[in-house]
C-alpha cells in the first residue's frame, strides 16, 4: 500500500496544495515565496526520501509560511494513516561546516515541538527568523508529531538551520519507515 496523501487548503489570505509520497525517492517540487523556504523543503524531501509537491500563494510572508506548514503537515499525518508497522521514533545528529544540529521525532499523535535553533539575524536570506520556527512548528503539530530540533552549537545562521532542517528529514526517515518485525502500532498501549 502506497503511503501517499494530498490535501489543499484554501483561506482569505493563502492558496496552498501538498502532495508527498512518504516511500519516495526524496524528489521536490516546491512553487512559492519565500526562496529559503523552497530551500528548507528541498532539504526535507532529499533527506527523508519522501517526494513532495506543495504549491503557495499568499497575502504576508508570516501567513504563507504558516499555512504551507500546516497543510504539508497535515499530508504527511495522513500518510501516515494509521501508523501500524512502523519505528515510531528518530533520531539524528547532523554536522554543518560550524554548526551541530539534533534532531528527534516521536510519531506518537502527541503534537509538541521544541526548536532552539540559537538564531542571531533577523532575516536569514528572504525569511523572517521567527516564521523559520513558526514552520516547523506548524509543520509539527499538523503531523502530530512530537519533535524536538536544537542547534548545538555555530556561528552561521544559515548553516544552523540547514542542519537542523537535515537533522529532522533524518529523524523523520527513520520514525516512519517500516520496522519489519513490527505488524501493530508501535505503543505498549496498543493505539497512537
Amino acid at each position: 500500500m502506497e503511503r501517499r496523501a494530498r490535501v489543499h487548503r484554501t483561506t482569505r489570505e493563502t492558496g496552498v496544495f501538498a502532495e508527498v509520497v512518504l516511500d519516495g525517492e526524496g524528489r521536490a517540487e516546491v512553487e512559492l515565496r519565500p526562496a529559503f523556504l523552497t530551500h528548507m523543503l528541498e532539504l526535507l524531501a532529499h533527506h527523508s526520501l519522501m517526494d513532495l509537491t506543495v504549491k503557495a500563494e499568499g497575502d504576508l510572508v508570516h501567513h504563507l509560511v504558516e499555512d504551507v506548514g500546516l497543510t504539508l503537515g497535515a499530508a504527511v499525518n495522513q500518510a501516515l494513516g494509521e501508523r501500524t508497522g512502523i519505528r515510531r521514533f528518530g533520531s539524528a545528529l547532523v554536522p554543518l561546516d560550524e554548526a551541530l544540529a539534533m534532531a528527534s521525532v516521536d510519531l506518537a499523535r502527541r503534537p509538541f515541538s521544541v526548536t532552539d535553533l540559537k538564531l542571531v539575524r533577523e532575516m536569514i536570506e528572504d525569511m523572517p527568523r521567527e516564521d523559520i520556527a513558526h514552520f516547523l512548528r506548524s509543520l509539527t503539530t499538523a503531523m502530530e508529531a512530537c519533535v524536538h530540533i536544537v542547534v548545538l552549537y555555530g556561528e552561521n545562521d544559515h548553516h544552523k538551520i540547514e542542519a537542523g532542517v537535515k537533522a529532522f528529514a533524518l529523524a523523520l526517515r527513520l520514525a516512519m519507515s517500516p520496522d519489519p518485525r513490527r505488524s501493530g502500532v508501535p505503543s505498549s498501549k496498543g493505539v497512537i
